[in-house]
């Protein structure tokens, strides 16, 4: 019983990590150029932004490894789990459509099913952790190992057999936007800020890759039941993960590392990353006993979906309100607070912790009156 327990609190501590970095992140102010660290990687490279979604979904694999529910039979855990991707799909797919209108000079206009985004972050997760569930449930762990291989190795064969002679790698030339295109059609798709280009970061294709990091999150878990939580454990997850962040960056050479199309490379920098990770929380937490502070994410790991949900769906309202005409509430208070006080990307770091400090309040208030939101 005693594994169960530790498993909670390293599994939600690392899941309330991610989700922290994630509001900071997807909320970071305006007025001014975003503090570098909190940005993507404009196409090729890594920063720690990049490592946000990957390491959420080695969390729904870790998670999935250290379920003890038995189900009656194959069809309950297939219902189970189908559920489950439905609803996130759909919450990912509304959470897009939301607020169902938009301003427009004159008043408000409804936003059109025909020009709504189908895939998405929650979208992505939910087909993730369906299909990641499936393959550790039903085959051994060596032959997830070999699914992933296949599914790395496949999808960067698909890029250079499909895409544009000379730009596979690029925005629109390479196969998984095509793809995109013909499957959902240009106006389901991300466009940034607007604009005519479409290119989804969170496309069909590259969500194969996702798979991976969901089985790598279950295999680590696998590992650490089997091993326990001591030195040995921590040494190796090390070593693993050091291994996959060195095989990444020389692959990377030939297969560049690049978050939006999901590169194979990226995909193996970000479960050796997060497997470092990982083994350092064990070393901190379960080893060497440390766990002062470690409330403060693990009151976020407990309601993970639902504060991502809220954190997404405020930020909209925020951005939705107009304190005067083209001048929305998110902008305002940007401009005549926080760049006044913190100007330039100082400015955009400081209204990113406090927003995220309002959506941890919410989650510190929910886990008080223990309610927990589970799907």
């Amino acid at each position: 019983m005693a594994l169960t327990t530790e498993r909670f609190t390293a599994l939600d501590i690392f899941r309330g990590m991610t989700i922290c970095f994630m509001i900071i992140v997807n909320a970071p102010g305006s007025g001014a150029n975003v503090w570098t660290p909190l940005d993507h990687a404009p196409w090729i490279g890594f920063t720690p932004t990049d490592l946000v979604f990957p390491s959420f979904l080695f969390a729904v694999g870790n998670a999935l490894s250290f379920s003890k529910k038995k189900f009656e039979s194959d069809a309950a855990f297939i219902s189970k789990i189908f559920k489950r991707t439905v609803i996130i799909f759909l919450l990912g797919y509304l959470m897009y459509w939301f607020p169902f209108f938009h301003r427009v000079n004159d008043g408000w206009a409804f936003n059109s099913l025909s020009h709504t985004r189908i895939m998405g972050v929650l979208q992505r997760i939910a087909l993730c952790y369906f299909f990641g569930a499936l393959i550790v449930h039903y085959c051994s762990q060596k032959t997830a190992v070999i699914i992933s291989v296949l599914l790395l190795v496949g999808y960067w064969a698909f890029l250079v057999l499909f895409g544009e002679a000379g730009k596979e790698f690029t925005m629109l030339g390479n196969a998984g936007t095509k793809l995109d295109i013909v499957l959902l059609g240009n106006d389901h798709l991300y466009h940034d800020k607007g604009g005519p280009i479409a290119f989804d970061p969170e496309g069909l294709l590259s969500t194969l890759t996702g798979i991976v990091n969901v089985i790598g999150g279950f295999l680590a878990g696998a590992f650490i039941q089997r091993k326990g939580k001591n030195y040995e454990t921590v040494a190796k997850l090390f070593l693993y993960g050091g291994l996959l962040i060195v095989a990444a960056l020389f692959l990377g050479q030939f297969f560049p590392i690049a978050k939006k199309l999901w590169t194979s490379t990226f995909t193996l920098l970000t479960i050796g990353i997060d497997l470092a990770i990982l083994g350092l929380l064990i070393f901190i937490i379960e080893i060497e006993k440390i766990k002062r502070g470690t409330n403060f994410f693990l009151i976020l790991g407990r309601n993970s979906l639902a504060i991502y949900l809220l954190s997404e769906l405020l930020l909209t309202v925020l951005q939705t309100i107009w304190v005067r005409p083209q001048l929305s509430f998110y902008d305002w208070i940007n401009q005549v607070f926080y760049q006044r006080l913190f100007p330039g990307a100082l400015g955009t770091l400081v209204f990113a912790i406090c927003y995220m400090m309002l959506c941890w309040l919410v989650a510190y208030i929910l886990d008080k009156r223990k309610i927990y939101i589970k799907i």
